[in-house]
């Protein structure tokens, strides 16, 4: 009888989650495009799901919509197998994909009555255009709106069966500062209501600014997990000095300070401090040898360094 194999240790199924996921595997004839992920979504947060392309963020997020099935392992969403139970999962959830389109000669109003005769329901269509802020566009047809009116409807369309979980798929891509910070507002009145929204977005201010909870795959493992706060102080970048067109001989003069790593960068330099402790010697530094320059910029690790040291790739490139 051959010897038993070894199993990984993986924490039991979290029943209070939203969703929760072990040791999940979809493998292709010619790839594993998740392989053997484990993590949870509590309920009530924005969990915000990040990866480069062909990491299998994709793949998990059909995968947790029914729309395809695992190889292996377990998910459960609001307490259903999306192995068994895709169609109830289906009728308990809202989703928001990311070129979200409807019927162009409908208003915001009658394309939101018309979703929720399709999910046999009730809808008070008014609330639902309050949540979003769109009231000023109510009888207003979908082919007059701009981008970011186009994608609250979705999201106001993806709340007709009234979920507790929403899927929101790039829901900011391709809208104007202003716009996307008007959807920013309308994810939010979502956590406010109690819902749970799993977002995937390229945008690393939406996630930091958004999430309660960020995963990150790469390859199709599950590369890290936690608040964007956590994240930031495990995986992020040193804390860097911005100088601002600086004088000829700045580079040369602050290579020699201890701790820091010094590069050009369009005419700027940034420099890596090995702690905030060394700024003090660094201004004054600056200040002995009379380096001129435009303007000192003090920068914090963000989401984006975090993404890039644990997969070697910008988000927005990669994506």
């Amino acid at each position: 009888m051959p010897p038993k194999q070894a199993v990984q240790d993986v924490p039991s199924l979290k029943s209070g989650a939203a969703i929760s996921v072990r040791s999940l595997v979809k493998r292709y004839p010619d790839v594993v495009a998740v392989d053997g992920i484990s993590f949870d979504v509590p309920k009530g947060q924005i969990f915000a799901f990040l990866g480069p392309n062909g990491a299998g963020k994709t793949t998990t997020v059909e995968i947790l919509e029914c729309l395809r099935k695992p190889t292996q392992g377990e998910a459960f969403v609001l307490g259903h197998d999306v192995r068994r139970e895709g169609r109830a999962i289906r009728k308990i959830i809202g989703v928001l994909p990311q070129e979200f389109n409807t019927y162009d000669r409908l208003t915001v109003k009658e394309n939101i009555l018309y979703f929720g005769r399709l999910y046999g329901k009730a809808v008070d269509a008014d609330s639902l255009i309050k949540t979003v802020g769109l009231e000023d566009k109510r009888n207003s047809l979908f082919m007059t709106l701009s981008g970011g009116q186009k994608q609250k409807l979705g999201v106001a369309i993806a709340l007709v069966n009234d979920p507790d979980l929403v899927f929101l798929d790039e829901p900011s891509s391709g809208l104007d500062p202003k716009a996307r910070r008007d959807i920013w507002e309308a994810i939010k009145s979502l956590r406010d209501r109690g819902k749970t929204v799993f977002l995937t977005t390229h945008y690393m201010e939406e996630a930091e600014v958004l999430a309660d909870r960020v995963g990150v795959i790469n390859k199709g493992k599950i590369v890290a997990m936690g608040s964007p706060d956590e994240l930031i102080r495990q995986h992020g970048a040193a804390t860097r000095l911005v100088v601002k067109s600086p004088s000829p001989n700045a580079k040369e003069v602050l290579c020699k300070v201890k701790e820091c790593t010094v590069r050009g960068q369009n005419g700027d330099l940034e420099i890596s401090l090995g702690s905030k402790s060394l700024l003090p010697d660094l201004i004054m530094t600056i200040e002995k040898n009379n380096i001129s320059y435009a303007e000192l910029l003090l920068k914090r690790s963000s989401l984006e360094d975090v993404f890039l040291n644990l997969t070697g790739e910008e988000l927005g490139r990669a994506d």
